[in-house]
């Protein structure tokens, strides 16, 4: 197992940057943990599955997410906890990490 630790950045990039170094092309996301800036997150509308909604938060939250990397390409869905005691889920497009920081936890599938 490897833990990804980003103190700094946008978080899918960094990720996917470290993987590369690691040379983990397909794996588990089995945990991610952190604190966010601002990040994006998609949801599919009731009416068509196929179709995302992309919406962009620029508001601080907390996160826990678990995923897969496909091909060196993380996919993450995350619980954003963010002020008033309110959650947004998703797929994860984007995250900026600053004044927290964010733990992945990853394990690599065999080629």
């Amino acid at each position: 197992m490897h833990l990804i630790e980003i103190k700094n950045g946008e978080l899918i990039e960094t990720l996917q940057a470290r993987l590369a170094e690691l040379d983990i092309a397909n794996g588990a996301i089995v945990s991610l943990i952190g604190g966010v800036d601002s990040f994006r997150l998609s949801t599919m509308p009731a009416a068509d599955a196929t179709k995302d909604i992309v919406t962009d938060y620029d508001v601080p939250a907390e996160m826990t997410g678990t995923g897969e990397i496909v091909n060196g390409a993380p996919h993450i869905h995350v619980v954003m906890a963010i002020e008033g005691d309110k959650g947004v889920s998703g797929h994860l497009h984007a995250a900026t990490v600053g004044t927290w920081f964010a733990n992945v936890y990853v394990v690599p599938l065999d080629a």
